[in-house]
């Protein structure tokens, strides 16, 4: 039998008070060890709101390709991708964004929840170019909270543990989604192939 919680009340006596110390934590601005958490990091995950709805979409680059530009601002570059732009998006209708940091090795992930504006400004653009190719635009989000996450849920994942690695083989491939997804009118091995050799040569 279903119970499902509909209000604030009912949720907050299920749960009870939170630790004091996952209130301490959450600020409005970057602490030293926090920005060295994102100084680390090669891969956040980028939520996002819009008239379409939400979405959540992976960034990644060079540990520190997120620039702190202050205490209170983030730089990310938006690398090249398949052109769907569907965090771009959901920016122009609604700013608010949330990012997940992690670091590998690190069972504690950063937080960060802010508003976010595309800036295409050449110098900005330029600065973070890599062999000589510079992204089409970058993120410029202002900080309004920022916590670590403890460990619980990596820890509970094996998230980096070797012995819990997924053979690439045991799940289907990427041309296989794209067939299944399209019913067959893309994807397929002839896909996999071309996928092989041009993604490592279109990364930037």
């Amino acid at each position: 039998m279903s119970r499902r919680i509909t209000d604030i009340a009912a949720l907050e006596a299920l749960y009870g008070e939170p630790a004091t110390a996952s209130i301490a934590k959450e600020v409005p601005a970057l602490t030293p060890g926090y920005r060295a958490l994102i100084e680390a990091s090669p891969f956040l995950i980028l939520a996002t709101s819009g008239l379409d709805g939400l979405d959540a979409s992976p960034r990644g680059d060079g540990p520190g390709f997120v620039r702190v530009a202050d205490d209170r601002t983030l730089l990310i570059p938006d690398r090249r991708g398949n052109n769907r732009i569907d965090s771009l998006r959901n920016i122009l209708a609604d700013p608010r964004v949330g990012l997940l940091f992690l670091v590998p090795g690190l069972n504690e992930t950063l937080r960060v929840n802010g508003r976010a504006v595309i800036d295409t400004d050449p110098a900005l653009c330029g600065s973070f170019a890599v062999d000589g190719k510079a992204p089409k635009s970058v993120l410029v989000v202002t900080i309004e909270t920022v916590f670590f996450q403890c460990a619980r849920a990596l820890l509970r994942s094996r998230l980096w543990d070797p012995a819990a690695q997924v053979p690439r083989s045991d799940l289907p491939s990427v041309g296989a989604l794209l067939a299944e997804a399209s019913a067959g009118r893309e994807g397929g091995d002839a896909y996999d192939r071309s996928l092989a050799e041009r993604i490592p040569k279109s990364l930037y």
